[in-house]
């Protein structure tokens, strides 16, 4: 009995340490990655690309994350102890372009009721009273032990970003997109429109909208080249975008929360990504685009007075920053909530690098193709 506990106890911490600070398993949840990653992707994740972040949460039951298994409310840590945030050396920095798992930024406050939605999101839509009253208990979680999300990496520190019809520009060259990538984009085939097996051998899954001519499509760029190559059926395949520069969306609750921007999903910016010691000056425009980051990300008291700030009881009129940002964005870019909806990801939020697909499954059972391929 005391050689198996004691083996027992050997895997456990060796798993522990492994899972803690080399690479850690993780599943895609949702299809904002799509078609680059899918559902039931289950990767590994590297830590060590970045370095290794010594955990702020020690205390906690090996092999969970924030909630225990089978239950919905208990918390399978304790902030009993809370250590500061520390990062071990790493092969690399973060780049442009790269897959990075990260803790969800606004995942510090919780709806338990609604956990798939940003608690911050919801009080912006609904008020933050109907929140706590249909949609609570509210709780709040340290940063290491907030949901695990996964984007592209688009700009880093120091770096500008913006949209103008859905093209992302970062330091005003057009960003780089994804092999994979999808937007929506109308076709029009009026002889009849697109026989569906047809579509189903490009990987293009069905419509909306449309008069039976013309259908809005999600697609990658190999798709618009093969729908285009058919000729006799297709005579246009053109981007999407409903609203154009100017027009924001009533219901496009945009980053950082400003009616007056009037941005929408595919036009906004720019945005300044913020980098360890640059110096922003603080007006009341600009301070919507770090208030989070000055006050909550960087531990900060912040107080605005008659149009004056006040940064831990001193008069500020600018803010140098203590820790790296990086702007995310999901590939499936007409289906993703990400920066463009809650802001920057601080560089303490980082988890790692998304490095190997080792398993993959959909609704044909094992999808082999996948297996073993490495994510870029």
């Amino acid at each position: 009995m005391r050689e198996w506990i004691d083996a027992a106890v050997f895997a456990i911490i060796a798993a522990t340490l492994i899972r803690t600070f080399i690479f850690e398993a993780y599943t895609i949840p949702t299809p904002s990655m799509e078609k680059t990653l899918l559902v039931n992707d289950f990767l590994f994740v590297s830590k060590i690309s970045y370095g290794p972040r010594v955990p702020m949460t020690p205390l906690a039951v090996p092999f969970t994350h924030h909630t225990l298994p089978f239950t919905k409310y208990t918390k399978a840590y304790s902030e009993a102890v809370q250590w500061k945030y520390r990062r071990w050396w790493g092969f690399s920095d973060i780049k442009r372009n790269d897959v990075v798992v990260f803790n969800f930024p606004e995942g510090d406050t919780v709806a338990l009721n609604q956990q798939d939605a940003s608690y911050y999101g919801l009080v912006r839509a609904f008020g933050r009273e109907k929140v706590w009253d249909s949609l609570g208990p509210v709780t709040s979680r340290p940063v290491d032990k907030r949901e695990n999300y996964i984007k592209r990496c688009i700009a880093i520190a120091g770096d500008s970003v913006y949209a103008i019809n859905a093209v992302v520009y970062v330091n005003g060259q057009p960003a780089e997109v994804p092999p994979k990538s999808q937007h929506y984009y109308s076709v029009y085939a009026p002889n009849g429109g697109l026989n569906l097996s047809t579509l189903e051998d490009m990987g293009i899954e069905g419509g909306r909208g449309g008069d039976g001519s013309s259908a809005i499509y999600n697609l990658t760029k190999d798709n618009v080249t093969e729908l285009q190559a058919l000729k006799q059926a297709v005579t246009s395949v053109q981007p999407y975008i409903p609203n154009g520069p100017g027009q924001g969306a009533s219901n496009d609750l945009l980053y950082p929360f400003v009616d007056s921007l009037n941005w929408n999903k595919d036009n906004f910016g720019p945005i300044y990504v913020p980098k360890k010691g640059a110096t922003v000056k603080l007006d009341s425009m600009s301070i919507n685009f770090y208030r989070r980051a000055i006050a909550i990300y960087e531990g900060n008291k912040l107080e605005e007075r008659n149009g004056q700030f006040y940064i831990n009881g001193q008069h500020a009129t600018e803010y140098t920053f203590k820790m790296d940002y990086y702007w995310m964005m999901g590939d499936n870019r007409d289906n993703s909530l990400d920066s463009r909806y809650w802001g920057f990801v601080p560089e303490d939020h980082v988890v790692g690098k998304a490095w190997l697909i080792w398993m993959s499954y959909g609704n044909n059972g094992i999808r082999w193709s996948r297996l073993f391929r490495t994510i870029h």
